[in-house]
């Protein structure tokens, strides 16, 4: 089986390369002349930045040697922009030898270089500072994904993306698009991955950027993956009518590595091979040491396939000694693993373990980098923790001095403020205050000693006539409903899933208290969101009258039901039962009994009152008679209420 993983690291650096054609080398002279003739050191440094960034595709030695020069008149001249410029520069360079460590230093030293620009008025435009750091962001992630780090990857594209956006650069915002794809791809996640290859590919063209080929490969690769093998080649052959007109080596291997992968899918290993051989010609052109690693180990792969161990021994051991070379472990552990296998189709048991151990052992190394890993990121967001708060802290002394000025300014003003201040506040306490008595009132409602005992003489009689199993059961959600009221009466909101689990467990009991004398549903509608909120203890008084008086006064059986909508932005709960409707009900009810509900009733209207004055939002309840054929049939409550969220 063919190990594509690897492709998705060689795909990210690919964007951020320049294509080489005579116009490049055209502009190499060009540059050389503004060097000699050069008399300012800072124009002298942007000059060798420049001949560094041509040369990176020809001769990395070259790009270092030039960005060396420009970072020693840049320190010179204390010019901090073509210091990070330099440092760039370097970073490439090191990408390309594989010397990942370096390279990423580089870039970190680049980033703060580029922050310290933006953070003073150094002369220079902005956009152009941005860009810079954007790259530099951008640069790290692809350090990043050829380490595996796919999460520290991510963070660092869409940093580089959202500062790309705001200078509104679209060559950079398809490369950040084109490369996290490829860090999605690399997990594993096609969709995702496809759909930030194809808004690339959609910028490119409308820019026209020579990269619109290696796009093509990315997007071919995704439906290989996929098993849309006939997509896959179509997308593989537009990259290559792309790559016709530009000099996009490293573009032009990772195709011809793709093809060979997917000849080899359809059992032509000939083909395949012949596409693998040109990969390692343009690899070995470039000096690219990882995409080499990873074409021996494919072309290992093939031949062991075919049972060619002795031409597949020879490839894997390429393999390995490149991927050992750069220190890369994932494809130094693949390689290992491979000659293990090798070794033991050839009947050689004791290679076989020594590349076995050798493979166990990378792989403990690799698990152990990935903890190390963890940790520094965890460092690190604690050391970006510090900072913000240093920075908060610092804007909170500038927001003090700067109100301190402002009093001063308008103190014949002072005591208007502070007299209206101080009725607006006394107001606020006093609505708190309400809500709190109101709240409370409401909570003692709910437990008054008639529930109570009522609920502890079913249990009583449940233990007489249905045994302990039964009044276990209805202890249970007694207690339950107990804690719930008492827990969630805390708070000024609670979730409407909240809400649903007390009724749920109070329609419950009731339905155990009075042997099912009726049935009872609660629905939300598919409008009603997570964390939508409404005031605790709000509903449970309706519903336990429409339970004590309506339900329970009804011959036979009865139905209740809850549901939860909304509507023009309000929330709508509605409860409804058949009972014997509202009118009758009221005639049947005692002084004391009607006490209770009038309490409850405008302990109700007064919370929803409050509710109205604090959101400004319509808060109301409406009683109304259900009838049917002038008969009556139940009672419906509706109330309204103004659309909460908890805030977490």
């Amino acid at each position: 089986m063919l190990q594509n993983k690897s492709y998705s690291l060689l795909l990210a650096f690919v964007l951020m390369t320049v294509t080489l054609s005579s116009a490049q080398n055209a502009a190499i002279d060009s540059l050389k002349r503004v060097v000699s003739a050069a008399k300012i050191d800072t124009a002298k440094a942007n000059a060798y930045n420049a001949l560094a960034n041509e040369f990176k595709e020809i001769n990395p030695d070259s790009t270092n040697r030039y960005a060396q020069k420009a970072y020693r008149l840049s320190q010179q001249a204390q010019y901090d922009f073509g210091i990070a410029g330099a440092l760039m520069n370097q970073g490439n360079a090191n990408i390309i030898l594989s010397n990942y460590p370096k390279a990423l230093e580089n870039f970190k030293k680049a980033q703060s270089y580029y922050q310290s620009q933006l953070d003073k008025d150094s002369g220079i435009d902005s956009k152009t500072i941005k860009n810079g750091l954007a790259r530099a962001y951008a640069s790290c992630a692809v350090v990043y994904s050829e380490e595996n780090n796919y999460p520290a990857a991510l963070e660092n594209y869409f940093r580089a993306l959202k500062l790309y956006q705001e200078i509104g650069n679209k060559v950079g915002i398809s490369k950040a698009y084109n490369n996290i794809g490829i860090v999605y791809k690399s997990q594993k996640k096609w969709n995702k991955a496809r759909d930030y290859f194809e808004k690339a590919l959609k910028l490119q063209q409308q820019t026209g950027e020579q990269i619109v080929g290696v796009t093509l490969t990315n997007i071919g690769a995704i439906y290989f993956e996929q098993k849309q093998y006939a997509k896959a080649l179509g997308y593989y052959e537009r990259a290559q009518n792309e790559f016709k007109n530009t000099d996009n080596k490293r573009g032009k291997a990772l195709l011809q590595s793709y093809l060979g992968d997917y000849y080899a899918f359809e059992n032509n290993p000939g083909k395949a091979l012949d596409y693998y051989k040109q990969s390692l010609a343009l690899y070995d052109e470039l000096q690219n040491k990882f995409g080499a690693a990873l074409v021996y180990y494919n072309v290992a792969t093939l031949q062991a396939t075919q049972k060619n161990y002795p031409a597949a021994l020879a490839q894997a051991t390429k393999s390995l000694q490149l991927a050992r070379e750069i220190g890369v472990l994932d494809q130094t552990a693949q390689s290992e693993q491979l000659l293990s296998e090798i070794y033991g189709a050839m009947g050689n048991p004791a290679q076989s373990l020594v590349h076995y151990k050798a493979y166990v052992s990378v792989r403990d190394s690799l698990q152990n980098e990935e903890n190390n890993r963890r940790f520094l990121r965890t460092e690190m967001n604690f050391e970006y923790e510090k900072r913000e708060a240093l920075i908060h802290e610092k804007n909170k002394r500038q927001q003090q001095l700067t109100l301190f000025i402002v009093v001063g300014l308008i103190l014949l003003l002072g005591l208007i403020f502070l007299a209206y201040n101080r009725l607006q506040m006394k107001r606020r306490l006093t609505l708190q205050k309400e809500v709190a008595e109101y709240e409370q009132k409401a909570l003692h409602l709910q437990m008054n000693p008639h529930f109570v005992f009522n609920c502890l003489g079913s249990i009583s009689s449940f233990i007489v006539q249905n045994g302990t199993d039964s009044a276990i059961k209805y202890l249970t959600k007694f207690s339950k409903l107990m804690r719930l009221t008492l827990e969630y009466s805390k708070g000024s909101l609670i979730p409407i899933d909240k809400e649903i689990e007390s009724l749920q467990n109070y329609l419950e009991l009731e339905q155990l208290r009075f042997n099912k004398k009726f049935e009872f549903s609660i629905e939300a509608s598919d409008a009603i969101e997570d964390d939508m909120a409404l005031p605790p203890l709000l509903i449970q008084p309706f519903v336990e009258n429409a339970i004590l008086h309506g339900v329970v006064p009804k011959e036979g059986n009865g139905v209740i039901s809850v549901r939860f909508d909304v509507a023009d932005n309000q929330l709508i709960c509605t409860i409804t039962d058949d009972g014997i409707g509202f009118n009758h009900s009221k005639a049947l009810k005692e002084n004391s009994v009607k006490a209770h509900q009038s309490m409850a009733l405008e302990i109700t209207r007064k919370r929803l009152e409050i509710i109205e004055a604090t959101t400004s939002k319509k808060a109301n309840v409406s009683i109304s008679e259900i009838t049917e054929n002038n008969v009556a049939a139940g009672t419906k409550v509706s109330l309204l209420l103004p659309l909460q969220y908890i805030i977490t």
